[in-house]
């Protein structure tokens, strides 16, 4: 599981950040990415990595203002052009509205799109998707508009199988292995192998919280309580704490104590107001890291791995 930033600028892009975009690269876990926002001018971000359009399979707004989501009608409009790909349709969640701006812009601009797009607009909290893999939850926020904040939740996985134990202990491999891996108790030749004696203790899964714009608020903390990966916006320094609240918006500060409070590992900071470039940035960093040891202001196609 990667995150990789294709946009961390606020309001508007920059010279130096694009608007609002993230990508939660899942090829090893379903060979599928998730993508976060989609700001101006997202997929000519996306030229830049190796992502292809076409394993983008769910996309979750956040909110409607235009910095996270005015590069959505291009994106959907131009991952219909891979011709050499497999069409596949794509999941949409966001706030109510989404539907009715993405609709008008295809039907507007004439586009024709060779795959549906699912619609799931969100107004209340709650788990909005499970599979054998993964669940999803989302909850509001504290902006100036109708915001969520996402929760993803990969769920554990079952221990290995220690198969040499078994074969030291007479059991030939084969089929009766498999019978273990899945919790049976097999006898075999007056012998019964237990399933608890041979597998390992379950994996945890990771948990990775993505957050929308918002004021300081208790929900962070709820969404990202042990999170492994919290992503937060830090819109102003520290002191501008007024200035944030106006704006719905939050301080690196701020931002680092929600982490400090829900036991998130580490914290990735974006949605950056461009008055900050140069020094101001590692400054940012470093009023979050005295809150929150492990806090980093991430910058355009900065990717990490989720540990």
């Amino acid at each position: 599981m990667e995150i990789l930033f294709l946009g961390t600028g606020a309001g508007q892009p920059s010279k130096s950040r694009n608007t609002q975009a993230i990508a939660l690269q899942l090829l090893d876990e379903r060979n599928e990415v998730w993508l976060f926002d989609c700001g101006e001018a997202t997929q000519h971000q996306i030229l830049k990595t190796n992502i292809r359009p076409r394993k983008i399979t769910k996309i979750f707004i956040t909110h409607l203002h235009g910095d996270h989501i005015f590069g959505l009608p291009g994106f959907l409009s131009s991952r219909s052009f891979q011709a050499s790909d497999e069409q596949t349709d794509i999941d949409l969640y966001g706030p109510v509205g989404v539907k009715d701006y993405v609709m008008t812009a295809i039907r507007l601009s004439g586009s024709r799109l060779p795959y549906r797009i699912h619609f799931h607009e969100l107004s209340d909290s709650g788990k909005i998707f499970e599979d054998e893999t993964f669940e999803i939850y989302t909850d509001t926020l504290d902006h100036a508009i109708f915001c969520l904040g996402y929760r993803v939740v990969e769920k554990d996985k079952t221990g290995e199988l220690d198969a040499e134990a078994l074969k030291a202990d007479g059991l030939p491999f084969g089929p009766l292995f498999g019978k273990i891996k899945n919790g049976q108790t097999v006898e075999y030749e007056g012998k019964t192998f237990v399933p608890e004696s041979y597998i390992g203790a379950d994996k945890k899964g990771k948990v990775v919280t993505i957050l929308g714009d918002t004021r300081r608020t208790d929900t962070a903390v709820r969404l990202a309580v042990g999170a492994d990966v919290l992503v937060h916006e830090a819109t102003y320094e520290a002191g501008e704490e007024k200035m944030a609240r106006k704006h719905g918006h939050s301080t690196s500060a701020q931002a680092a104590q929600v982490a400090k409070e829900a036991g998130a590992n580490r914290l990735l900071l974006t949605h950056i107001s461009s008055r900050y470039v140069g020094s101001m940035v590692n400054q940012l960093s470093q009023e979050a890291q005295k809150i929150h040891k492990n806090s980093f202001v991430v910058k355009d196609l900065y990717e990490e791995e989720i540990k």
